[in-house]
């Protein structure tokens, strides 16, 4: 038997939900909060439909609202939005912020801290990164297959019961948890695939495995890992540029058929977090007089993308 939380997820597209579909089944109490109605209403309806490599099931035992219909204030809320629809989420969901509230940050790319920090006192903020892949192909549906890791830290460096208490519902629910002291390598090394494989997968519209049918997707991948790995270097950040090849041509093997968040988007016509992660590199490393070609392109490719969505 594990100790129960009340958990609320800001944000229930693919990570969110699958997040929340797999604490729910470990009997914690799970509100599922987005603005996709369709996604909302066919999970009231059906249930989440969960997908893993334990199989597929049916998860009933959650709610679905969006921000402003929460009620009342959860144990833990994690955090899964767009680094650039922090504050905007967090201002309609007013209600989820209690004064014992505990605020986790699973969100991709830089700069979460700093958002959720204007809203949130620094020590009941938890900061972490996660490798679990995850696609949502249709309304009320979330699919996850392959392996993954969580790691995370509280924001101000200390320790708290806060931390052990998340890390062990998350582990509860089969997520592979860890308190990390370590955690901003990590986060830069996500940052390194994510400006990899998330970039180049949107702006070609390949799953992962596919980037592999040429010799130059994986050799583009591994430059803009090796550019990202420099500049984290240059800020202080030891980063282990081994492992995060390592991580890069792990996915390309066995995460074949994923789609990222960042091709989900293209495909589904939003607008992409592209600023957060090759963006915010970008301007790490003008910040320390550093040329980052790879992944500079690729962040002018994603952005005509962007536009030509949101006209």
């Amino acid at each position: 038997m594990h100790e129960t939380m009340e958990i609320a997820i800001l944000g229930a597209g693919a990570m969110g939900s699958l997040f929340g579909g797999l604490l729910a089944e470990a009997g914690h109490d799970v509100t599922l909060l987005d603005i996709d109605e369709a996604h909302l209403e066919a999970i009231r309806r059906d249930g989440l439909r969960l997908s893993t490599d334990r199989g597929e099931r049916v998860v009933v035992k959650l709610r679905a609202l969006r921000p402003e219909a929460a009620q009342r204030a959860p144990e833990l809320l994690i955090v899964f939005t767009k680094t650039m629809h922090t504050e905007a989420a967090l201002d309609a969901a007013r209600a989820l912020i209690g004064p014992h509230t505990s605020v986790l940050s699973l969100q991709n790319g830089l700069g979460n801290v700093e958002r959720l920090a204007r809203s949130v006192p620094r020590e009941r903020i938890m900061v972490g990164v996660t490798t679990w892949p995850a696609d949502k192909p249709s309304a009320g549906r979330v699919s996850s297959h392959g392996s993954g890791m969580t790691r995370l830290m509280s924001a101000d460096g200390e320790t708290r019961v806060s931390v052990a208490r998340t890390v062990a519902a998350l582990n509860s629910a089969g997520l592979a948890c860890s308190a990390d002291p370590d955690v901003w390598i990590t986060i830069w090394e996500k940052v390194a695939f994510n400006a990899a494989l998330n970039s180049l997968c949107a702006i070609t519209q390949c799953t992962v495995g596919e980037l592999s049918n040429v010799p130059d997707g994986p050799e583009l991948a591994l430059k803009i890992v090796a550019e990202v790995a420099a500049v984290a270097r240059a800020t202080g950040v030891a980063v282990d540029e081994t492992h995060m090849v390592a991580n890069v041509r792990h996915a390309l093997a066995n995460h074949r058929s994923h789609r990222p968040s960042m091709l989900q988007d293209v495909l589904a016509g939003r607008r992409t977090e592209i600023e957060a992660i090759n963006g915010a590199v970008v301007e790490a490393a003008r910040a320390v007089s550093m040329a980052v070609p790879c992944t500079q392109t690729l962040l002018q490719l994603v952005r005509l993308v962007d536009a030509s969505l949101t006209r």
